[in-house]
């Protein structure tokens, strides 16, 4: 392993029943059931090539390469403590010849994203877990890896999206997990990019509101939206309920069609 962070700075741990052993940051943004969300959400993708932005240790992507053994899969992060273990992780999970990791800001101008390799009308997927809180409207974290995976401006969030826009292919998939009280802020984003916009809401227990959205989209399309049934992660007691413990353990998807 090559990474530039500290192995006393890392944990060493595994998702997904075992299959997928993860090199993170001890302290700071963990991988979680956001990340395992958001890769059952994906799917099973063929031989696409899906590029994960904001893709952080690689949680996500490297399970959609291990769910999709055609896939081509290329993780964007911008912090480089993040980029090295990233590339510990496509080392350390065999997956070398199917995962590039960029270093590249989702936020930069397109002509700089474009230097960098990141090309327009590139992706048949675009997987992503943006920051979800915008400044002034929680407390930011002291450590600033988990300050910067989960706090940025709120106009921001439409560059992100624009972002993806530009680096799926025509008729590319987004799938994107965000807070649910950005649903508003999450519709304009996608408004003249993405249709056949699916949300799934996804609930801490039953009765409570949507804390979490899973989002999918196909570019240019003028199919209209769906609102699917929602996904319940925990039951009163706190254990997952039955779909919620077969995703975690990677034995089942969360659909969005």
């Amino acid at each position: 392993m090559a990474s530039a962070v500290g192995p006393d700075a890392c944990t060493t741990d595994s998702l997904f029943g075992g299959r997928l052993r993860l090199i993170q940051p001890r302290r700071g943004h963990r991988a979680g059931t956001d990340a395992v969300l958001l890769a059952a959400a994906a799917g099973d993708v063929g031989a696409a090539h899906v590029v994960d932005l904001g893709a952080g240790v690689g949680t996500v992507g490297l399970a959609v390469a291990q769910a999709s053994p055609a896939a081509r899969v290329r993780l964007v992060e911008r912090e480089p403590a993040l980029v090295a273990l990233a590339r510990d992780n496509v080392a350390a999970n065999g997956l070398d010849g199917r995962v590039e990791v960029v270093e590249a800001d989702v936020l930069a101008p397109a002509a700089t994203r474009r230097a960098g390799g990141l090309l327009s009308h590139s992706a048949d997927m675009v997987v992503t877990n943006p920051p979800f809180f915008a400044r002034g409207r929680v407390r930011a974290s002291p450590d600033a890896g988990r300050r910067a995976a989960h706090v940025m401006d709120e106009a921001a969030l439409e560059a992100w999206l624009r972002t993806a826009a530009d680096l799926a292919a025509p008729g590319g998939r987004l799938v994107m997990i965000h807070e649910a009280p950005a649903l508003q802020a999450i519709l304009t984003g996608l408004a003249g990019r993405f249709g056949a916009i699916a949300l799934k809401p996804v609930y801490p227990r039953a009765g409570e509101p949507a804390t979490r959205l899973l989002v999918g989209g196909v570019k240019g399309s003028r199919a209209p939206l769906r609102l699917l049934h929602g996904l319940v992660l925990h039951e009163p007691d706190g254990r997952f309920t039955v779909e919620a413990e077969a995703v975690h353990r990677g034995e089942a998807s969360v659909v969005l069609a």
